[in-house]
C-alpha cells in the first residue's frame, strides 16, 4: 500500500507555503512567505531543511523576487548562500536563472520551480526503489538526521529507501539517531515514521557504537548534503562517526541522495565548506544553559566521510558502487 507521506513546501495563491520544521514535533504550522527574504531567513533558521527542499526554495524564492529580471538575478547570489554546504541551494538557484525568460520573468522562473520540485519527488521515489534492493526481507535500519519526505520536495532519499521497502512489503524496523544538537532524528524522523505507520526506535547518538556492536542493525543509510567529484559525502554532523563503526562491526553504510547533490567542480571532501552554526544550538536547551556562560563552542553542522568507507551511494539511476571518481563519473553521465 503506498504511504501517505508529507510534501513540506507547496506553490499557493502567489506566495511559498512551509511546513515550519523548527516547531515539530509539538506543532504542525505552516508560514506563507512572500518575498525571498523571508525564505532566506526560513532557510538559514532550518523552518526548511534538508538539501532537496532548500533547493526548490530557492528556485521559489526567485520566482517571488521577480518584478524584473534584473531583480531576480540582483536576488540570485543572496538567496544561493543562504546555506553553503548543501549543494543543491546553489544548484536549483543557477538552473532557474538558466530557464529566465526577461520577457516574462515570474511566469518562467515559476515554471522551472515546479519542474524542480516535481522532479526531485520522482527522483526520491527511484532512489527509493533502487535502495530498497538492498535491504533485506526483514531489516533493521539505523539512520542519522532526517533524510526523509521532509528534507525533499516529497518522498524522501534515506527515508524513501525505507518507505520503498515498506511498499514492496518488506519489514522494516528503524533506529533513528536523536542527531545532535537540534534533534532533527528525535523530532522529525521520529515524527515523519511514526505518520507513516513506520516502527521507529530513538537513541541517543552516542549509542550508534552499541547497537551496532550488538548485531541488531543490517544496514545504516544516511542522506547528503554535497558529495565530492571522488565520492566523499558530506553529511549531518555525527556521519562519520558512524560510518566508521559501521565498517568496523561490517554493517554495509549506503548513502541516498539526487545526482544533484553530486558537486563534479568539488574535487574531494577537503574541499566542501563546512558551515558553522551559532554556538546557541549547542550549548541552549530546553529553554536553559547547558553549558557555562562563555563557554567556547565548537559547531559544525557537517562533517565528511571518505569514500572509502561508503558501500553505495543510490542515485535516481542506479547505484555508485563501488565509491569513487570513476563510478560518480559514469553515474553523472547517465540520461
Amino acid at each position: 500500500m503506498p504511504i501517505d507521506v508529507v510534501r513540506p513546501l507547496r506553490w499557493e495563491d502567489d506566495a511559498l507555503v512551509l511546513l515550519d520544521q523548527t516547531l515539530l514535533p509539538n506543532e504542525e504550522r505552516w508560514i506563507r512567505l512572500t518575498d525571498p527574504a523571508s525564505v532566506i531567513e526560513a532557510i538559514q533558521s532550518l523552518r526548511v531543511r534538508g538539501a532537496p527542499a532548500i533547493g526548490c526554495a530557492g528556485a521559489y524564492a526567485l520566482v517571488l523576487a521577480a518584478g524584473t529580471a534584473d531583480d531576480v538575478r540582483l536576488a540570485a547570489p543572496a538567496i544561493a548562500a543562504a546555506r553553503p554546504t548543501a549543494v543543491n541551494l546553489a544548484w536549483a538557484v543557477r538552473r532557474a536563472l538558466a530557464a529566465l525568460d526577461d520577457a516574462d520573468p515570474r511566469g518562467s522562473l515559476l515554471a522551472e520551480a515546479h519542474r524542480i520540485r516535481d522532479e526531485d519527488e520522482a527522483s526520491c521515489r527511484a532512489i527509493g526503489r533502487h535502495g530498497a534492493a538492498l535491504l533485506p526481507s526483514r531489516s533493521r535500519v539505523l539512520t542519522h538526521c532526517n533524510a526523509g519526505s521532509l528534507a525533499t520536495a516529497g518522498y524522501g532519499t534515506a527515508l524513501g529507501v525505507i518507505y520503498a521497502a515498506v511498499e514492496e512489503g518488506k519489514q522494516v524496523a528503524v533506529f533513528a539517531d536523536e542527531t545532535r544538537p537540534l534533534l532533527q532524528g528525535a523530532r522529525l524522523t521520529a515524527w515523519e515514521l511514526q505518520r507513516a505507520g513506520i516502527d521507529v526506535t530513538v537513541q541517543a547518538d552516542s549509542a550508534a557504537g552499541l547497537l551496532l556492536g550488538s548485531g541488531q542493525v543490517d544496514a545504516v543509510v544516511v542522506g547528503s548534503d554535497r558529495i565530492a567529484a571522488n565520492g566523499d559525502v558530506a553529511n549531518k554532523i555525527g556521519t562519520y562517526p558512524l560510518a566508521v563503526l559501521a565498517r568496523r562491526h561490517g554493517v554495509p553504510f549506503y548513502v541516498a541522495a539526487p545526482r544533484s547533490t553530486i558537486d563534479p567542480d568539488c574535487p574531494s571532501g577537503e574541499q566542501i565548506p563546512i558551515e558553522q552554526r551559532a554556538a546557541s544550538e549547542v550549548i541552549e536547551g530546553f529553554g536553559v544553559n547547558t553549558a557555562p556562560a562563555g563557554t567556547s563552542v565548537h559547531a559544525p553542522a557537517f562533517d565528511v566521510t571518505p569514500a572509502e568507507l561508503v558501500d553505495a551511494i543510490v542515485t535516481e539511476v542506479g547505484l555508485v558502487r563501488p565509491v569513487g571518481g570513476e563510478e560518480i563519473a559514469r553515474i553523472l553521465k547517465i540520461r
